[in-house]
């Protein structure tokens, strides 16, 4: 049998030249160590006996480490020899080596959970750890400037950051011209002669012909109206002053009566006012009454002539000539466009326009009398003046009303020498050519959109914030694709910074105007612009 284990204080010796022994259940690598074979020394007269793996005993020692008080198997004690080392005075009887037994490795219990303690009030009184010395140098280098910039508000700074703000900039990309959009349509312009259409307030439609002067007929009535009511004004119901019918007024009307000429008949020592002659002129188209006021006006024939090339001028019709104030003389030439500028000048007075509307109206001697204008009151056609010859053919200057957008506008135009066999085919022929005219403007005049309400320039602050403007509302305007369409835009003074939908301003066209206004707010200085801005 075995020997019991060491005493308390004996030392576990290894034999020389062989490994220590492991301790029991001493895992390697994640493997329990293998046993080792190491043969021990014989003991005198006995054999040894290998030492039996025994699981330790609560407060025992275990057989491979020294117990208190006790010597371990594997070690001499003291005074005595172990089993495997020779005793003195005895042979010793050789054994078989056997390995030694790897001693398993028991399961520890766990240790028991510990039970909660409350924590004493003491606790929260004592201070907390100390702060790393980095969230120190942060904090100061935090305060250090605002403790500086404190100290320096007291020598200037304070007036520095309280300093009026510099006016914003604003600038605009609108255009001082605008074109509408879109190409202008095709017009049924006349195959053959001249024609011209203007529009008060828009401009020039469009013409066809050439600028070849050409015989225009009883159109050159209005310059002579245009000249009594320049030189003899009437207002109102007016009916101007009383002109008496002479004996050679009387045979200039006979003396035209053979050659059929538009004629109202006259007696001498007829009293006719300005107003009823200027309807005779204008309405019926008398050619003798033209040759009366003439005279009535400028003393003779020649002399208001004069007058009539001279005010031609004056208007810039270039290509216009006088010859007779009635235009039945073929050498009385002019072109559809000299005429436009003509109608628009005489229609800026009243009565002139008024007396040129009228359908019929009634005069001394002559009684009723009709406009030989057939197109008044259709599609807003409202004058100006008929035309016709065998050398001019057939004239109409023309002037109608349109209705677009809520607007009236004015259209005057001029469609020159038509053909026809006679005074009644030549104005048919001219009014089927101004009928297709107006149609074709109807559908062309109207709104379109000018400007959109899209970003039409900026504000910008003296910091470099910037904020855009439109348009509050797309700028339309009345006209048709392709014209030219002045624009003025108005600026005001945006601040120094502004809010958004801020009115920085206005773009006018056409009449029409449409505020401009920031799409956003510009953004307050920063601290430090402010600080270090310049005068």
């Amino acid at each position: 049998m075995p020997e019991k284990g060491p005493a308390v204080g004996s030392a576990r010796v290894t034999p020389a030249g062989a490994p220590p022994a492991p301790r029991g259940g001493t895992v390697y690598g994640g493997q329990p160590a293998p046993a080792t074979s190491t043969p021990a020394p014989k003991a005198a007269g006995k054999a040894s006996v290998p030492a039996q793996a025994t699981p330790p005993a609560a407060g025992k020692a275990t057989p491979t480490s020294p117990a208190a008080g006790k010597a371990s198997p594997m070690s001499p004690a003291a005074g005595k020899a172990t089993p495997t080392s020779p005793a003195a005075g005895k042979a010793s009887v050789p054994m078989p080596a056997q390995p030694m037994q790897a001693v398993p490795a028991m399961p520890q219990p766990a240790p028991p959970r510990p039970t909660p303690q409350p924590i004493p009030a003491q606790a929260f009184d004592q201070p907390p750890p100390a702060r790393p010395k980095s969230r120190k140098r942060l904090l100061l280098a935090v305060l250090l400037p605002a403790v500086l910039l404190i100290a320096l508000a007291g020598s200037g700074v304070a007036v520095q950051l309280n300093r009026a703000l510099p006016a914003a900039n604003l600038t605009t990309t609108v255009a001082t011209t605008l074109k509408i959009p879109g190409k202008l349509p095709a017009l049924p312009w006349p195959k053959s002669g001249s024609a011209e259409l203007m529009i008060e307030g828009l401009g020039r439609l469009g013409g066809s012909g050439d600028d070849d002067p050409e015989a225009i007929g009883s159109v050159a009535k209005v310059m002579t109206a245009y000249l009594i009511l320049k030189s003899h004004p009437l207002t109102g119901d007016e009916e101007g002053p009383t002109i008496t019918v002479t004996q050679a007024d009387v045979a200039d009307y006979q003396s035209r009566i053979p050659s059929g000429q538009s004629l109202v008949p006259v007696q001498a020592g007829e009293k006719i006012t300005e107003r009823e002659a200027l309807e005779a002129l204008m309405l019926p188209s008398a050619n003798n009454v033209a040759h009366m006021l003439g005279v009535w006006d400028a003393g003779s024939q020649d002399a208001f002539l004069t007058k009539m090339n001279d005010a031609a001028a004056e208007l810039g019709m270039k290509n216009t000539r006088y010859t007779d104030p009635s235009g039945f003389l073929p050498t009385t030439t002019s072109t559809a466009a000299d005429q436009v500028i003509l109608g628009r000048a005489a229609l800026k007075d009243p009565v002139f326009a008024e007396i040129v509307a009228l359908e019929s109206a009634e005069i001394p001697v002559a009684g009723a009398i009709k406009n030989y204008n057939d197109l008044l009151g259709e599609q807003g056609v409202f004058g100006i003046k008929t035309g016709s010859t065998g050398e001019a053919g057939g004239n109409l200057l023309f002037a109608a009303h349109l209705e677009v957008g809520g607007k009236t506008l004015t259209l005057v135009g001029a469609v020159f020498n038509q053909p026809g066999a006679h005074t009644p085919e030549q104005l048919a022929q001219v009014n089927r050519v101004v009928r297709k005219l107006l149609t074709a403007v109807k559908t062309t005049v109207k709104q379109y959109t000018l400007l959109e309400d899209k970003p039409a320039g900026a504000v910008t602050t003296a910091w470099g914030s910037t904020a855009t403007i439109s348009p509050t509302a797309p700028l339309k305007v009345i006209g048709w694709p392709g014209l030219p369409v002045k624009v003025a835009t108005t600026r005001a003074d945006p601040g120094a910074e502004v809010t958004s939908g801020q009115v920085v301003g206005n773009v006018q066209a056409a009449g029409v105007r449409v505020e401009l206004s920031t799409d956003a707010a510009t953004t307050p200085p920063s601290f430090w612009w402010k600080l270090t801005r310049r005068p």
